[in-house]
């Protein structure tokens, strides 16, 4: 009875194992640029992060960090806005006779056949489920046509005809004249390459999103970082503008986080996927229908058609 007794609790020992390693498995990514499975860039601190970008596009950058105090796993994109080959596009969800529905970020790179994209705008809903009915919590502007009004408590990203974008707040947008595109989130954070004075005293830890501009607007940012998981803990909002910083940027913005912070981006194959782990209702790796979105176009230079 003590050999079965034993052998029992061999077998259950190896199936915990299989178990972990499954569940480690299903949580890592692959790189958008190789089938191999990638492993972030360590750094001890959010100051001593150095991105080594990774060509994924002409123009696009992508970059995988983690850093050991506090412990935090990211992941980020560096566009070039003058490229030529590159396109900002903004979507407030799906849409059906002027109704906005929830979509998750995968599929709104998938729909509209993006290179990447990530959640920007809060939302009064929250669900897993798509094509619910849902309400963008701040400004939304796509292709010079408004799609959701501003929300004056908060900040936008703007992007500009002339092809340069900054962050305002959405006070100030009065009109769509020379906007292209814009999409609300919360606040301005970084600030002439500093934390935004409400950052300091704010402790709370949350998945996040977040974007970036070079000083002179032409260079964007997109970050997520990962929270809710033992090895990453969530990021605070100076933590987050201090990252951003890191990352090349002088201004940034924290966009929607919590369970709907998700990067999708699309691989050689084909394949749309979320690069990090969503966390929506405590559930890891479960991805959160959102409301309006930002993503990345790549254009085809001679014939002028999305890839």
């Amino acid at each position: 009875m003590s050999g079965l007794g034993k052998t029992s609790q061999y077998i259950l020992r190896g199936f915990l194992i299989l178990s972990l390693l499954i569940i480690s498995l299903s949580c890592a990514t692959v790189s958008p640029t190789e089938s191999a499975r990638e492993k972030p860039t360590a750094f001890s601190t959010v100051e001593a992060v150095r991105p080594d970008w990774q060509s994924f596009a002409d123009g696009v950058g992508y970059f995988h960090g983690k850093i050991s105090k506090p412990k935090l796993e990211f992941w980020a994109l560096q566009i070039d806005l003058s490229a030529p080959n590159t396109r900002i596009v903004v979507k407030g969800g799906a849409f059906d006779d002027g109704q906005t529905f929830s979509l998750k970020v995968s599929s709104f790179v998938r729909d509209n056949n993006l290179a990447a994209g990530i959640n920007a705008v809060p939302f009064n809903v929250s669900t897993k489920k798509e094509w619910r009915p849902i309400k963008n919590m701040g400004v939304v502007i796509s292709g010079g046509e408004a799609l959701a009004p501003v929300n004056p408590r908060y900040d936008a990203l703007v992007f500009f005809t002339g092809g340069k974008a900054a962050i305002v707040s959405q006070s100030s947008i009065h009109s769509l004249k020379n906007i292209e595109n814009a999409v609300g989130g919360f606040h301005h954070i970084l600030k002439n390459g500093e934390p935004a004075q409400r950052t300091l005293d704010r402790e709370t830890r949350h998945p996040r999103s977040a974007a970036g501009l070079s000083a002179e607007g032409v260079r964007l940012v997109l970050l997520v970082i990962d929270g809710r998981r033992t090895s990453s803990i969530g990021g605070t909002e100076k933590e987050t503008a201090l990252l951003l910083r890191a990352l090349g940027s002088t201004e940034g913005i924290n966009l929607d986080g919590g369970g709907s912070s998700t990067l999708a981006m699309r691989y050689q194959n084909g394949k749309v996927k979320t690069v990090n782990t969503p966390v929506h209702k405590a559930v890891l790796g479960e991805e959160r229908a959102v409301a309006g979105c930002l993503g990345i176009e790549l254009i085809d230079e001679d014939s002028t058609q999305s890839r």
